[in-house]
């Protein structure tokens, strides 16, 4: 038996030639939206703000950025995968707590239900 890779660049050649070998860049320009412009708008934004970083304890959150406009009721915690989960409003931004340290600071936008959580349920 006589195993050749000589034909694997004429089938190559081929698909490209047929089209169904696109470059990936062109699939991504071809699946840019206003959503994915609005969030990497977002992710730009909250690199130039000073947000509560990963780690930081409850204490240091309201020691360091004041107390928040509200702190939802905590979620979770029923059993070690489902960690409790605490969230803090501030005016421009939201922070996320697992048990009591930050596991997450976004930017407080109307993308979302940002301002009224309470009705998700």
């Amino acid at each position: 038996m006589v195993t050749s890779t000589n034909g694997l660049p004429i089938i190559v050649m081929l698909a490209a030639l047929t089209g169904l070998a696109a470059s990936p860049a062109a699939h991504a320009q071809s699946r840019t939206t206003h959503g994915d412009n609005l969030l990497i708008h977002r992710v730009q934004q909250e690199k130039g703000m000073n947000l509560p970083g990963r780690g930081l304890s409850m204490a240091q959150v309201e020691r360091d950025y004041g107390a928040p406009l509200r702190k939802l009721t905590p979620r979770g915690g029923d059993t070690k995968k489902h960690p409790v989960i605490n969230r803090w409003d501030y005016a421009k931004f939201i922070v996320y707590f697992e048990h009591n340290h930050v596991i997450h600071s976004v930017l407080n936008t109307p993308a979302g239900n940002n301002t009224n959580p309470a009705a998700v349920q």
